[in-house]
């Protein structure tokens, strides 16, 4: 069997907007911190894009491999980090016959971390289901995605999401195939800026200049999701572990 549809192999409106979070050392090393307590053992990443979170995994030499459907996106990833090609895979974590076309693959990881990618799915239940298959037992996956469907606008078009989530409805899709270990919200100060941003001013991507201040303040960002306790947030992330 095929897919339901096919992926392109060049994403040059995705490639423009991580190009613009690229340059944002500050909130994508905080995005790391956060995630990084939940991967250990042998990781792989779903979804690596430009490497803007892999590179924090490969500065500290953990033991990682990367992946994207996106032909460009896998070129620039193996040129950035000098990787090999059994270092950075073609992964489609929606394919239907995924066992068969990925044996391999299927309960090598300890640890698997999927970043602003299920929202892009259709069928996110296979999603999440598929990626536990590449898991070994009792191995951690964390996904993290867009939340409160409230805030879907002109950025999560230009983007090809087809939903944001909450923490209620994505702890109840991951729960549903793994033990839930964790799930909060991320980054609270990024609501007012996307809100106004692409609802208000009608943006169609990331301005340069906003993620440049934004980058700035990540670190006070930060602080305020530890007051306000991860209740709220423009991301929410969810951590599951397979389950014998």
């Amino acid at each position: 069997m095929k897919p339901e549809f096919e992926y392109k192999d060049i994403d040059q409106e995705g490639l423009e907007v991580l190009d613009v979070i690229a340059s944002a050392d500050n909130f994508n090393r905080w995005m790391y911190r956060t995630i990084a307590p939940f991967c250990t053992g042998n990781i792989l990443e779903i979804g690596s894009g430009v490497g803007n979170i892999s590179q924090f995994f490969i500065r500290e030499n953990r033991p990682i491999v990367l992946s994207d459907i996106r032909l460009n996106y896998r070129n620039i990833i193996k040129d950035k980090f000098g990787l090999e090609d059994n270092q950075v895979l073609d992964i489609d974590i929606a394919h239907p016959d995924f066992e068969k076309t990925y044996p391999e693959l299927l309960g090598r990881f300890d640890s698997i971390f999927c970043l602003n990618v299920v929202e892009h799915i259709k069928d996110d239940n296979l999603a999440i289901e598929n990626m536990l298959k590449l898991l070994k037992t009792n191995g951690m996956l964390t996904v993290l995605v867009p939340a409160h469907q409230a805030l879907y606008n002109g950025f999560d078009v230009t983007l090809e999401h087809f939903r944001r989530y909450n923490k209620k409805n994505l702890t109840a899709l991951m729960s549903k195939h793994g033990r839930l270990v964790d799930a909060f919200y991320f980054n609270a100060m990024g609501i007012p800026a996307w809100f106004i941003s692409g609802s208000l001013f009608k943006h169609k991507s990331i301005p340069e200049g906003e993620m440049k201040l934004f980058n700035f303040l990540a670190p006070v960002f930060a602080l305020v999701d530890k007051m306000t306790f991860r209740k709220i947030g423009l991301s929410v992330i969810c951590v599951v572990k397979k389950m014998p």
